[in-house]
């Protein structure tokens, strides 16, 4: 791959991964719209651990919190703060991965990468993320996260499987339905996005070892870190507008990039 296209595939991912615009949908418009050819799996396990590494450092309190707390998880002694966190992560997790596996292994998860489903999903989750986040109460905190909303928020991570929808758009809007405050809605979405992460990553990249060589090894690291540092920048700045700016600047960008997209694959 070109450095330029290395580039441009890294910071589609590292700034959308977090943003509530869907970074596979981005990315799957990618070859869609352009000449370029798909980056392959091996760029795709790169830009994740780039971004991984992004949400991991930013919240590093509350991940070395969770990771402190696995050890009690592990023996069923759900009784601190780290190891309450570790659970309901580790609950909200579940469904994403049990479905991203049906749709894996029944081939529905390429199926579903064209322009018309992203279009359409763009539009109709961006509604919905419009709605919940007018509608939604603040009454609840990240530090009272509880069991159930947990499970919750896992479903909507899932419906993030559809190329389109936006991982953290989707559990954003589940949280907001629920009750917390845009701010805490983030921070707990971005940390469901780290088992999450994590979890395809694993997946991708045991099927891309086998196959890697020193080139598309350079080419990873390369787009890694691109996608790092772009990752850290879209966060820093996503969370720092939270406390004064509403997400319709996002919706409006989903309906008109939509809007764009239904032209296109209608035509």
């Amino acid at each position: 791959m070109t450095l330029a296209h290395l580039f441009l595939v890294a910071v589609i991912q590292g700034i959308t991964e977090f943003l509530p615009v869907s970074s596979s949908g981005h990315l799957a418009l990618v070859p869609h719209l352009t000449n370029l050819p798909d980056q392959g799996q091996t760029i795709d396990v790169a830009v994740h651990v780039g971004t991984l590494g992004a949400v991991v450092l930013f919240f590093w309190r509350d991940v070395r919190m969770g990771l402190a707390g696995v050890p009690r998880m592990l023996t069923g002694r759900i009784d601190t703060p780290g190891a309450r966190l570790a659970f309901l992560l580790a609950i909200a997790t579940i469904p994403a991965i049990a479905i991203g596996l049906i749709l894996k292994l029944t081939g529905l998860n390429d199926a579903m990468r064209s322009v018309k489903v992203i279009a359409w999903t763009m539009i109709l989750f961006g509604l919905v993320l419009y709605w919940t986040d007018q509608k939604g109460a603040s009454t609840k905190r990240a530090e009272v996260w509880t069991l159930k909303d947990a499970i919750i928020m896992g479903f909507w991570q899932a419906l993030a499987l559809i190329p389109g929808t936006s991982r953290s758009g989707a559990t954003i809007s589940g949280a907001r339905a629920l009750g917390y405050d845009r701010h805490d809605a983030a921070k707990l979405s971005m940390l469901m996005s780290i088992p999450t992460i994590f979890a395809s990553g694993v997946l991708l990249g045991s099927e891309v070892v086998a196959t890697a060589n020193m080139q598309v090894a350079r080419d990873g690291a390369i787009a890694a870190v691109l996608a790092f540092l772009s990752a850290l920048l879209a966060l820093s700045l996503m969370m720092r507008l939270l406390r004064t700016v509403s997400f319709t600047p996002y919706v409006i960008y989903r309906l008109l990039l939509g809007a764009v997209l239904l032209i296109i694959a209608y035509q």
